[in-house]
């Protein structure tokens, strides 16, 4: 089959992934093969690329989100049949969807409603698994106690459906971060209450607008170099989630306050032991949610074919940290 892999980390400047030929999937009893129809791509991807290399000889395939149709069903592998239209994640330690097919787990993926397409499909999963879990954590609601919650970078994928599932699903105030006119407008049309510039006093801004403290902040991006101004606007015993940690982060300030801090990773629970499960369902309410007009994808930029040059065009975009809403590409 064709992939889209490359061998050795390297920078955008010197992009080196190549469409090759690769190795059939190989199903594990648990598993779906399924024929890719489209991807959506995500930052975090975008620096795999830049720090993982293979080993020697071998090649690295990236890619875990993704829709597409069943083609087999491994014998263990229930409640889904050939032709089937899903949706899913998949695992950082086997190879991803930048190619024509996938072997992955049943228990990550969901079915897509006839209402939804492909590339829709695959703007929701990463996204909408890595707000569900550092909002509501491994429950379905937010925790007693949260009324405010601010969202740092709340035009991006994440942000988006954290925005949208605050919205739908708690009664809570939903303060959201932006710094360009089109990224505020956009979160504004998500449903957030306020929004703030995160390149200005946030903590001024946010009390001028009569927020004050919040019980908890999303932050999904520039952590390290905010956790002073975050420390300011979080309440005592309030909640920080993080999704963006890739270095060490000074806790001191959060200390004073007796922060609790949430790290998350959308692939905790398949590759560290959990509900795996859990993801599937989750994915399968998301869905639902969309059809039913809660929520809205977030497909705002959508590249076709499986090549070089749309993989680049795509990291292009995922590097600029500028993005609304998600690129996906159909396959």
């Amino acid at each position: 089959m064709k992939a889209l892999a490359y061998e050795k980390a390297h920078s955008l400047d010197a992009f080196a992934i190549e469409l090759v030929d690769a190795a059939e999937p190989r199903l594990r009893d648990t598993d779906l093969l399924v024929g890719i129809r489209a991807v959506g791509i995500n930052p975090g991807e975008a620096l795999i690329r830049q720090l993982r290399s293979a080993e020697p000889g071998g090649r690295i395939i990236l890619g875990w989100e993704f829709a597409g149709v069943v083609e087999a069903v491994g014998p263990e592998a229930t409640g889904f049949a050939v032709g089937d239209r899903v949706m899913g994640t998949g695992d950082m330690t086997r190879d991803g969807a930048w190619a024509e097919r996938l072997a992955v787990d049943h228990r990550v993926v969901a079915r897509i409603p006839d209402q939804l397409s492909f590339s829709d499909a695959a703007s929701l999963p990463i996204g909408g698994l890595t707000a569900w879990e550092a909002l509501f954590r491994d429950h379905d609601s937010l925790a007693v106690g949260i009324d405010r919650v601010l969202i740092v970078g709340g035009a991006g994928g994440v942000g988006t459906l954290a925005t949208q599932l605050l919205k739908s699903r708690t009664s809570a105030l939903v303060a959201s971060t932006a710094s360009r006119p089109e990224s505020r407008e956009w979160c504004t049309r998500m449903g957030a209450d306020v929004v703030v510039d995160h390149t200005g006093n946030v903590p001024g801004q946010l009390r001028d607008a009569g927020v004050g403290r919040v019980d908890l902040v999303l932050s999904t991006s520039g952590t390290i170099g905010n956790v002073g101004w975050l420390a300011e606007i979080l309440r005592p015993f309030g909640h920080l989630a993080v999704v963006d940690l890739n270095g060490p982060l000074d806790l001191g300030p959060l200390v004073g306050k007796s922060v609790s801090l949430h790290t998350e990773t959308v692939f905790s629970k398949i590759m560290a032991g959990g509900d795996v499960a859990s993801q599937g369902r989750i994915l399968a309410e998301l869905a639902a949610d969309v059809v039913a007009g809660r929520l809205r994808p977030l497909a705002t930029t959508v590249l076709d074919g499986l090549s070089v040059d749309t993989m680049r065009a795509a990291h292009e975009l995922a590097e600029s940290r500028r993005t609304i809403g998600k690129t996906v590409i159909n396959i």
